[in-house]
């Protein structure tokens, strides 16, 4: 078994469905946790996607634990302003940060951090996740994976790809498709993913590994071909896109949400948050909504959420390092 297959495998095995923690009760805290309103922090601008899942999951875990959970915007760095106040905030259980891929890779990707996003926060539950996908232009020579990478192969930086930004999902994804398919193509980082899909409809980028729920309705329009989705089991928005491994190129990269905290929030409070966190998921409203961006629910515990991001790290920390990735 490959070094890449047993991390899949132990991932596998510990993911649970949010279905399997709908039974359990909340637990009661000895300081009545909570007595006031929760700040979750997304540090990413309102209306993207980070900011739809936590709009999306909140409500109910407010209505689970009594108390509202607030939303701040705290966009920035890289996610390293949000991360960072998080980082640093008070460990009382009444600040949490929604994260997301950066967390697995910023500390790879930047050389001076004033906070150790592996270290200075710590998980409370995985919220779920959603597959990435290959498109390129209609208009593309391209007509499937084996000759977008064959291109690639073909010569080295003759392929031109765009992401949301250095170390952002779509790049990750993109490096790891490189790495499987043996090829090397230029990155062009941009300040957020619809600039990168415009210059991909404009004929200015060669392919982008994106969230299918930001080009869905181009696909479906016919303005962008989809190739490959990067998961093991395609996409609900995108039914009949082969996976790439099914054309066999075994790459897994997905976008993910969690709820994480400071370092040093006491455990019951953690696992009160859990728990309120896996109850919502397990709700068929919440798992309907997710269903229609195209996002799966997770779950799962602490521990649980805490292997899967040592894996991503470790994994893409190696990536990052052997590409030469930098942030600054």
């Amino acid at each position: 078994m490959t070094r890449h297959s047993t991390r899949r495998h132990a991932l596998a095995l510990l993911g649970t469905t949010a279905a399997a923690w709908a039974a359990l009760p909340l637990v009661a805290t000895a300081a009545g946790y909570p007595e006031r309103p929760v700040t979750v922090v997304v540090p990413y601008s309102p209306g993207g996607g980070v900011d739809i899942i936590t709009r999306l999951v909140t409500p109910p875990m407010a209505e689970l634990l009594g108390q509202s959970l607030v939303v701040d915007n705290k966009p920035g760095g890289g996610t390293n302003i949000g991360m960072g106040a998080v980082a640093r905030g008070a460990a009382d259980g009444y600040l949490l940060l929604t994260a997301s891929n950066t967390l697995t890779t910023n500390k790879a990707l930047y050389a001076k951090l004033n906070f150790d996003p592996l270290k200075d926060l710590i998980p409370v539950g995985r919220i779920g996740e959603a597959p990435l996908v290959v498109v390129v232009n209609a208009k593309s020579p391209h007509k499937n994976l084996a000759e977008l990478i064959a291109a690639g192969k073909a010569k080295a930086g003759a392929l031109s790809y765009g992401t949301a930004g250095v170390g952002s999902s779509g790049h990750m994804a993109s490096a790891l498709l490189e790495r499987a398919g043996g090829f090397q193509a230029v990155h062009i980082p941009y300040k957020g993913g619809s600039a990168a899909v415009t210059d991909l409809l404009g004929g200015r980028l060669d392919f982008m590994a994106i969230n299918p729920l930001e080009v869905a309705g181009h696909v479906g329009s016919g303005a962008l071909r989809a190739l490959a989705v990067l998961n093991h089991n395609g996409s609900r928005l995108l039914p009949g896109v082969p996976t790439a491994r099914s054309l066999g190129v075994n790459v897994q990269a997905t976008v993910w949400w969690g709820l994480v905290a400071p370092a040093g929030t006491p455990p019951a409070v953690v696992q009160a948050l859990n728990q309120a966190l896996n109850k919502s998921l397990a709700q068929p409203a919440v798992q309907q909504k997710l269903a229609d961006i195209g996002a799966s629910p997770m779950g799962g515990t602490p521990a649980e959420f805490g292997a899967f991001i040592q894996a991503e790290s470790a994994e893409l920390g190696e990536v990052i390092r052997a590409a030469n990735i930098r942030a600054d």
